[in-house]
C-alpha cells in the first residue's frame, strides 16, 4: 500500500492521503516509489520487503495527511471532515442563521476547528510509532486483508493511546484557541449554560472524537484506492503486489 492515510492515515490515512489539494494522486505515486525503492522492482515480492515498503509507505502517508491536516483550514475548510458543534448548539446556529445572527456560534466551530489542526502533529507521532511496531506478520495480513486493514490495524493499535495524549492536548488548543471563552459566552447567551468544567470537558470530547474521524476517514479512502483502483498502482511492484491479490 488515509486511524491512514490515512491517512493518512493515512491518515494515513492513513491511514493515508486527504481528498483536499489533490493529494490523492501524490500518496499513490509515494507508495509506488516507496515500495518500488525497497524491491528493486525485481525478483518475487519477499515478507521482508513487505514489511519494509509498508511501514515506510505508511509514514509517508502520514507525514503527507499531517501536513495537509495540520495547516490552518485543514480541518475547517474541508467540507468532509469539517466538525460542526456539538448538536445542541447546532441547532441554535441553524436558527440563528436564518436571521444572520450565528456570528458566535460560527466563531466557536471555527476556534473548535483550529484546535484539532494545532492538535495533528501530535497525533502523527503516536501514529508512526504504531508504524515501526508493524511485524512482518502483521504487513502480510494487511496487504492480505480487506480495503480497510491497514486504517484499521493503525486505528486499532492507536486509538486509545491517541485519546488519550489528544484529549489534554486539543482541551489546551481549545482554551488557547479562545473556544471555552466563546462557549461560557454562547451558553449564558442563550440558555444552555452549566458547569463550566463540564461544558469544557463535553467540547472536548466531541473535537476529539470528530478529529480521530476526520483523519482515520482519509486514512481509509487512500487505502481503498490503492487496493482497488489500477491507475494508483503507479510502479512495476505496486501493480504486482496490489493486482495479484484481484
Amino acid at each position: 500500500m488515509r486511524r491512514a492515510t490515512i491517512a493518512a492515515m493515512a491518515l494515513l490515512t492513513v491511514p493515508m492521503g486527504c481528498a483536499t489539494t489533490g493529494s490523492s494522486g501524490d500518496l499513490g505515486r509515494v507508495f509506488g516509489e516507496v515500495i518500488g525503492q525497497q524491491t528493486g522492482g525485481q525478483g518475487a515480492l519477499t515478507e521482508a520487503e513487505i514489511d519494509a515498503g509498508l511501514r515506510e509507505a505508511l509514514t509517508v502517508g502520514t507525514n503527507l495527511v499531517a501536513a495537509q491536516l495540520g495547516q490552518t483550514n485543514g480541518y475547517f475548510g474541508d467540507s468532509e471532515i469539517r466538525i460542526p458543534l456539538p448538536k445542541t448548539y447546532r441547532d441554535i446556529q441553524s436558527g440563528l442563521s436564518r436571521v444572520g445572527a450565528s456570528g458566535p456560534l460560527d466563531d466557536l466551530e471555527l476556534r473548535m476547528n483550529r484546535a484539532a489542526e494545532a492538535a495533528v502533529p501530535e497525533a502523527k507521532t503516536l501514529v508512526i510509532g504504531a508504524i515501526r511496531q508493524i511485524t512482518i506478520e502483521d504487513a502480510v495480513r494487511i496487504l492480505n486483508g480487506g480495503d480497510t486493514a491497514a486504517t484499521d490495524y493503525l486505528r486499532e493499535k492507536t486509538e486509545s493511546q491517541l485519546r488519550a495524549s489528544f484529549t489534554p492536548y486539543v482541551k489546551t488548543s481549545l482554551a488557547q484557541a479562545g473556544a471555552f471563552t466563546s462557549l461560557e459566552q454562547v451558553a449564558n447567551n442563550y440558555g444552555v449554560g452549566g458547569v463550566t468544567s463540564s461544558l469544557q470537558n463535553d467540547l472536548t470530547n466531541h473535537a476529539v472524537t470528530l478529529g480521530l474521524d476526520g483523519m482515520f476517514h482519509y486514512v481509509a479512502l487512500e487505502e481503498q484506492k490503492i487496493r482497488e483502483n489500477p491507475l494508483a498502482r503507479t510502479t512495476d511492484i505496486l501493480r504486482r503486489v496490489f493486482g495479484s491479490r484481484g
